[in-house]
């Protein structure tokens, strides 16, 4: 039996439980891993607030939080080809085996071996935050020297972007509260502080090649017209921005993607700047920090602490 956080019905954080559970079976396509890390991340409290039911509506209780994991592999389905016991590798998880926890199953054409020079805390990252940034600036496809606005900059998707985005010879300005700003200006980005005052009406008469949107609702409209033209107007997750003529990022989550990124943090490329960690006996305290929109930079669940 292995140790999880889960829920067993949507709702707040009052719902979040430790379960037992045994350790799950891989069908053909997954594999079976001993987890080492957890990336957290905005996706994983929207599941349990039932908020995406598409994704986990179907699902049967108790679920487990989380998306993203690094770790070992202990069993691999018939179907999966690539991969082998002993592996250490990052990938996504099933929708109901989550992340937070010992032991989970992840998609086997989702999941790659990460190098040997790459902590396990780092490649908990690549599934969601740095898969989502490749996806974004590779749909954006803009030349070198091209202007990207990145709204949300100081979380762990937004501080990817800008640094995939830099990779690719864009220049970078980002949004964030004050207290992200070193963080921010690290990357080479230009900070804007949104804490100080309407964004737009600051940066009235700037037109940027594209905007890249991680926090959506009444921010996301602020900013659209900032855009060059509304097209190139890229949401994470805010379906609404079609109707301002934007698009959402299209997802690929494939071995190659977690491949690439693997590369760009070994290479230095690439940082996923960790802040915070926690124990998995205090996976709440983590899901909290970053459902509290305070967080800087990317929290990891660490099993070996």
């Amino acid at each position: 039996m292995g140790k999880a956080l889960g829920y067993r019905s949507f709702g707040g954080a009052e719902v979040q439980e430790f379960i037992e559970r045994p350790d799950p079976v891989p069908g053909p396509s997954e594999v079976l891993v001993r987890v080492a890390a957890a990336g957290v991340n905005p996706l994983d409290h929207h599941l349990r607030s039932g908020h995406i039911p598409v994704m986990n509506g179907h699902v049967p209780f108790p679920q487990v939080l989380g998306m993203e994991a690094a770790g070992t592999v202990l069993a691999v389905g018939g179907d999966v080809t690539g991969l082998a016991v002993g592996d250490r590798v990052t990938g996504f998880a099933m929708t109901f085996a989550g992340t937070y926890a010992e032991t989970t199953l992840l998609l086997g054409e989702s999941t790659a071996r990460i190098p040997d020079a790459l902590p396990e805390t780092w490649a908990a990252t690549i599934p969601v935050a740095g898969t989502t940034a490749l996806d974004v600036i590779d749909q954006l496809d803009l030349p070198a020297g091209a202007s990207v606005l990145v709204n949300g900059i100081g979380g762990g998707v937004g501080i990817a972007v800008a640094q995939v985005a830099r990779d690719r010879g864009l220049v970078v300005t980002g949004t964030a509260s004050t207290a992200k700003k070193d963080l921010v200006t690290a990357t080479g980005a230009t900070f804007v502080d949104y804490t100080e005052g309407d964004v737009a009406e600051r940066l009235r008469g700037s037109r940027f090649d594209a905007v890249v949107d991680t926090v959506g609702g009444e921010s996301l409209r602020e900013i659209a017209a900032l855009a060059a033209e509304p097209r190139s107007v890229v949401s994470i997750g805010d379906q609404s921005v079609t109707e301002l003529g934007g698009v959402v990022v299209q997802r690929r989550l494939d071995r190659s993607g977690l491949e690439r990124v693997a590369e760009l943090m070994v290479t230095g490329r690439l940082d996923p700047h960790i802040t915070a960690t926690y124990p998995l006996a205090r996976a709440h305290e983590a899901l909290a920090l970053v459902e509290s929109k305070h967080a800087t930079g990317k929290v990891v669940i660490d099993l070996s602490l």
